[in-house]
């Protein structure tokens, strides 16, 4: 299982062009779908926490679900699978060529992998959005927030999303506190 983890993530680090927005889809994919390692709502859960903790998101998501599946041994082994290609294929860059992204057709390739990666992501929020609860809070916040990032995209202000990741969450705890803490009715669970 350890090896099956580390191949897995290298594989996903390997071919996954555009850092780790890009590769959600494709960790849900087949750690949900084919490999039914976590559940959909794990992977819902791990994009946020992993959205808001340090590091790369892609590392964080491995990392959690190698956890899940075999402990620390896991945790590493997925991380370190997700992590080697990159390092790899970087490091040799970084011997062979002083100029590499200034060869005309690297550079057009990275104009095209550029736009892969934009629908890759908007692949993966679409997914998201599509099996999310649908409340009317959760709703809102995403549409604002959408809408804000949007605006500060096309005017080019410089507004960081982490504000607007906490913003969100000051918005859903001032709801929390005005709603109360629900109540469990027919006795507990």
């Amino acid at each position: 299982m350890i090896v099956s983890l580390f191949l897995t993530f290298a594989k996903i680090g390997l071919f996954t062009f555009g850092g780790g927005y890009a590769m959600i889809a494709i960790i849900e994919d087949i750690c949900v779908e084919k490999k039914k390692w976590i559940t959909h709502d794990e992977m819902m859960d791990i994009t946020v926490i992993a959205e808001a903790t340090p590091g790369p998101i892609a590392i964080n998501c491995a990392t959690f679900v190698g956890y899940r599946q075999k402990g620390i041994w896991g945790a590493i082994s997925a991380t370190f699978g997700v992590v080697l290609p990159s390092f790899i294929i970087i490091y040799l860059i970084s011997i062979f060529l002083d100029n590499f992204i200034e060869i005309a057709w690297i550079a057009n390739a990275f104009k095209g992998i550029r736009a892969a990666v934009g629908i890759l992501i908007l692949d993966a929020g679409i997914n998201m959005f599509k099996k999310m609860k649908k409340k009317i809070l959760s709703c809102l916040i995403m549409a604002c927030s959408f809408v804000a990032m949007l605006l500060i995209s096309v005017f080019a202000w410089n507004f960081s999303s982490i504000f607007l990741m906490l913003i969100a969450a000051l918005v859903s705890i001032v709801v929390f506190i005005i709603q109360g803490v629900p109540s469990e009715k027919g006795g507990g669970k």
